[in-house]
């Protein structure tokens, strides 16, 4: 018989090996089906929870007007925040340990039941415990559809869909007084929680379409830590309470104020040491010693204690120095939310092709400390606002779905969950805290007292156009220097790559 001859194999050419790793990526890849329908179930609970956080602030005086009661109705937002605040970093840890996808159909239907309890309440009390309520559910929505976005999407996939999902959430949350104005104008307010019922049912069938959740093996059989969450409720809530209301219901050095402050710092203080000797914790702590989570947090921080407080102040001077009212006021943030709406989709593109998510966030920053020096500097105008305001928007876009992307990343697939509480546990505080830092700094510019229990926070009508500028000109320009010192913080964050990890090296070096 013939001995067969086997040919020696030639070495593939460039184009050969090019068409093979893509045919293996391809492979790799999930369907193009699959990640619509991921798309289309956490797209609509984000879009929930973001909204929710704003879509009163043109409502309050409609409703204050029903129940015949102004006093109160700071707690319709403050409960939410509460509610939302303290269960985020809880939502992720069982999310975690009990599938994501299930714990997302809790929320959505304690959400759902909030919502309808809003629209029944027939006096302020009930509302507000229905925020509450409503809260309890919307503190896991953002926190479960980023986990379930990092367990089901490929890494080098993250950059495209992370950037969507910023889209929705920063154009909800600053659209929100725009859609809430609209509504309140042409219908009855309870509509706003009416319509959360069919699109929570909308949301669960889509939810119910994605693969089961798979849990974290370390986490099985670990132990609970009911302590933990009770001193960080308390932690979180006199914080809260603090951020919120001092300086408008009671003044700074009042006795509430002092009585907050001891509560936070004493319950913190024990949190923290209980935390680290607790074997399964209930915060996730141990992310911080992971290399640049700690920066991208403080970077988290910045970023939303600017931009709630820019959406705060914007209205006031736009309604005092250039006679808007509330409705056209509202309007003109668009410019805001073109500008992170253009920033995040630019940040996504540039991450899928560097798959680095953490080089835009130092330099976006940077443009938008520069937007702010200029609104600190420049003459007043309608104009310029909108202008600088888009720009602040097209940095402010590259910051959150970068953070998610590099914390995903250094996490791990079984800590997604703790890493997007994390993150929302961060933004949260950083709204809190910029609201009451520079709002408050800008009604001491203004000269506006603290109103006491039961009085509206009372805008002064008398002011000259010079001293009003001169006002939000020191407003903008501490905040152009704290956007900067954000910038600076971004930098120190090492450079993750998506698939290969984390560098040693700084991204500032």
């Amino acid at each position: 018989m013939p001995r067969s001859t086997r040919l020696p194999e030639r070495p593939a050419s460039p184009a050969a090996q090019a068409l093979a790793v893509a045919a293996a990526r391809q492979a790799d890849e999930p369907p193009r089906r699959a990640v619509l329908a991921l798309f289309s179930a956490v797209m609509l609970p984000m879009f929930l929870a973001a909204v929710d956080q704003t879509l009163l602030a043109t409502a309050t005086p409609r409703i204050a007007a029903d129940f015949s009661d102004l006093g109160d109705t700071a707690w319709i937002a403050i409960g939410y925040l509460i509610a939302a605040t303290v269960t985020a970093p809880l939502y992720g840890r069982l999310g975690d340990r009990f599938g994501r996808r299930r714990m997302l159909l809790a929320a959505l239907a304690v959400f759902a039941l909030g919502s309808l309890a809003c629209a029944l309440a027939r006096g302020m009390g009930a509302l507000i415990a229905a925020r509450l309520l409503q809260g309890l559910g919307g503190g896991g929505l953002m926190v479960l559809c980023q986990a379930l976005i990092g367990e089901l999407v490929p890494p080098r996939l993250r950059p495209r869909y992370q950037a969507y999902f910023a889209i929705v959430f920063t154009a909800s949350s600053v659209g929100g007084p725009v859609i809430g104005g609209l509504v309140v104008h042409h219908a009855d307010w309870r509509w706003l929680f009416l319509a959360n019922v069919p699109l929570c049912a909308l949301a669960a069938w889509r939810v119910l379409r994605l693969p089961p959740s798979g849990t974290a093996p370390a986490l099985r059989g670990a132990p609970t830590d009911p302590l933990g969450l009770l001193l960080f409720v308390v932690t979180a809530v006199s914080a809260l309470l603090w951020f919120s209301l001092a300086g408008h219901r009671f003044g700074w050095l009042s006795a509430a104020s002092v009585g907050l402050v001891v509560l936070t710092l004493g319950a913190g203080t024990v949190l923290l040491r209980q935390q680290r000797r607790h074997a399964s914790p209930f915060l996730p702590l141990e992310l911080l010693r992971l290399p640049g989570v700690g920066w991208i947090c403080g970077t988290v921080l910045v970023f939303a204690a600017s931009m709630f407080a820019l959406v705060f102040l914007l209205p006031i001077q736009l309604q005092l120095g250039h006679g808007a009212n509330a409705a056209d006021a509202g309007l003109q943030m668009l410019p805001l939310t073109l500008g992170l709406v253009v920033g995040s989709t630019l940040n996504g593109r540039i991450t899928a092709r560097t798959g680095l998510p953490t080089r835009m966030p130092p330099r976006g920053l940077s443009l938008s400390a520069l937007a702010l020096g200029v609104l600190a500097l420049a003459p007043s105008s309608p104009a310029l606002l909108a202008g600088a305001a888009a720009v602040v928007g097209l940095g402010f876009g590259t910051v959150m779905a970068s953070a998610q992307l590099a914390t995903q990343t250094l996490a791990g697939r079984e800590r997604l969950g703790a890493a997007a509480g994390l993150l929302s546990l961060t933004r949260s505080l950083g709204a809190s805290l910029g609201t009451a830092i520079f709002g408050g700094l800008a009604f001491v510019l203004l000269h506006v007292r603290p109103g006491g229990e039961g009085a509206a926070q009372a805008l002064p009508t008398d002011l000259s156009p010079q001293a009003l500028t001169q006002a939000f000109h020191v407003v903008y320009g501490v905040l152009a220097v704290f956007v900067a010192a954000g910038a600076w913080i971004a930098s120190r964050v090492p450079k993750v790559h998506l698939e290969a990890g984390v560098k040693a090296e700084p991204a500032g070096e």
